[in-house]
């Protein structure tokens, strides 16, 4: 889908996304179902979130949706322009280069500190991760793919124990989520991507920092590239303001 078509696109109904009323407090359930449906791709980038539709959609009231799409702004997954309402943010290709390298350095790092600091138990579990993520990519479904990947990648912040690494990125986490589904929508990519996966382990296992470092930052080059085109031939849709 275009940015043209999609930022015309209409809310359409999906009882996927209707709040419980025994879970968790609405307000966390609409913002999770937004933040869900954007970085899934079910609401395309530019695309006008509309509030009475987003109401009747997931059931709940517009102070509601309200709060949420407030939370969601300061996250950057939306943006709010006067006179014509929210929409989902399109990422420029200035944006993705700024995550990619703020990402690049900071998972190379993880890497590395995990081959000299993590236990022989959290190598297994990495290991375990990884046969996870190859069974998701070989399954096709992106989803999958995205959940599988952040198991792996908690294990390996955890391990790396620095808790600025985590706390920095997980101020980006939604949108290298959201960048990470653009770059595996390619087939190509995905097979590309599992062998990236699985040198960082291999250096890893050997207890090798450098190397882990060296295919760490490698990985997160390839999928910038990837995510790059594939932004830059969205911005060739974009509508004039």
């Amino acid at each position: 889908m275009d940015r043209k078509s999609s930022k015309a696109a209409t809310i359409t109904p999906d009882p996927s996304m209707r709040v419980s009323t025994v879970t968790a407090p609405v307000r966390s359930q609409v913002l999770q179902i937004l933040r869900s449906a954007i970085i899934s791709g079910r609401f395309q980038p530019g695309q006008r979130l509309v509030e009475k539709e987003l109401c009747e959609m997931i059931g709940v009231s517009r102070p509601s949706i309200r709060e949420a799409m407030r939370q969601l702004e300061s996250e950057k997954l939306i943006e709010i322009i006067p006179h014509r309402g929210p929409s989902v943010a399109r990422l420029t290709p200035n944006d993705v280069r700024s995550i990619y390298q703020v990402r690049g350095a900071l998972e190379a790092l993880a890497a590395s500190l995990f081959a000299e600091e993590a236990t022989d138990e959290e190598i297994e579990q990495l290991k375990e991760a990884v046969a996870d993520v190859r069974q998701a990519y070989d399954s096709g479904d992106v989803g999958r793919m995205l959940e599988r990947k952040q198991v792996f990648y908690d294990i390996l912040i955890d391990g790396s124990r620095n808790t600025i690494i985590r706390s920095t990125l997980s101020s980006l986490n939604d949108r290298i989520n959201n960048l990470r589904r653009i770059s595996l929508s390619s087939p190509d990519r995905t097979r590309k991507s599992i062998a990236e996966i699985e040198k960082i382990l291999d250096a890893i296992v050997q207890r090798d920092a450098k190397k882990a470092f060296a295919a760490s930052e490698a990985h997160v080059r390839e999928a910038a590239k990837s995510a790059q085109r594939s932004i830059e031939k969205l911005e060739q849709y974009k509508e004039p303001d």
